[in-house]
């Protein structure tokens, strides 16, 4: 290895050590928002390809009102067809309602959630990782109307 090529590795080194240095000092102390949205990582999912929603005509239901739209009074049971591959079921309400669904992959675990409307207005959103055919069971104990959503 030639002299020349030793200063630039110092200099690579240097460099990624101080790049950590200023990440490290520049984050905060806080846990971060899980319903945050960030431009930096949209973007990135979009130059990515992002994720696919599940195509509301696949999802079966003992409580279809119509194509997309479910009456859920208690609960309702909502059967997802296998969508090929990792796809997103997107929900939502314009009231309070809570979403149990197997985790995707191979863990054997349950993921329950209460959703519960925004602040702006914009009503109740579950988005729910789907990777095989299955089931989502969804609660409204009063009753509610949830949209099966593309976006």
């Amino acid at each position: 290895m030639s002299g020349r090529q030793k200063v630039l590795l110092a200099v690579l080194g240097v460099l990624l050590v101080v790049l950590f240095g200023v990440a490290v000092g520049a984050g905060r102390g806080d846990r971060g928002d899980p319903a945050g949205r960030y431009s930096l990582v949209d973007l990135l999912g979009r130059a990515g390809g992002g994720t696919q929603a599940v195509e509301p005509a696949t999802v079966d239901a003992d409580c279809v009102e119509s194509s997309g739209l479910l009456a859920v009074s208690g609960d309702c049971e909502l059967r997802v067809a296998d969508p090929g591959g990792l796809r997103t079921l997107i929900l939502r309400s314009p009231e309070a309602f809570t979403v149990e669904a197997p985790a995707p992959g191979d863990a054997e675990f349950t993921i329950e959630d209460d959703v519960t409307p925004a602040d702006d207005g914009t009503g109740a959103v579950a988005r729910i990782a789907v990777d095989r055919a299955t089931t989502v069971r969804v609660s409204c104990p009063g009753g509610c109307p949830v949209t099966i959503a593309r976006d």
